[in-house]
């Protein structure tokens, strides 16, 4: 194992240990104000039921070459990828609108 494998390892370990503390951190601020991990549960539950809608329309087809070796894709991972897909596109999509929507509100205002 050369200074390569080791410096990826490590920074492998530093992005689990960074996802994880942004993760706790604004739930352990948060314990003071409920109201805010009302908020937070209410968003949660909104991109799971978009990404619900999401995955029941994504199609599962697969082609027979992307089946066979080098790849090895199941029909239920590429309903999974689709479904992740489906929910950016929608999320890309309603971060779009807010901004346009904002932005005539300034000019309104």
């Amino acid at each position: 194992m050369d200074t390569t494998d080791i410096f990826l390892y490590a920074g492998y370990l530093l992005v689990v240990i960074g996802s994880i503390l942004a993760l706790i951190m604004p739930l352990i601020s948060s314990l003071g104000d409920p109201k805010s991990l009302l908020k937070t549960l209410v968003g949660v539950v909104i991109i799971a039921a978009v990404f619900g809608i999401a995955y029941s329309s994504a199609s599962g087809d697969v082609a027979a070459k992307y089946m066979a070796d080098p790849f090895n894709i199941t029909p239920e991972g590429a309903k999974m990828v689709g479904g992740v897909l489906i929910t950016v596109y929608a999320l890309f999509l309603l971060a779009i609108v807010g901004i346009v929507i904002t932005e005539i509100n300034k000019i309104i205002k």
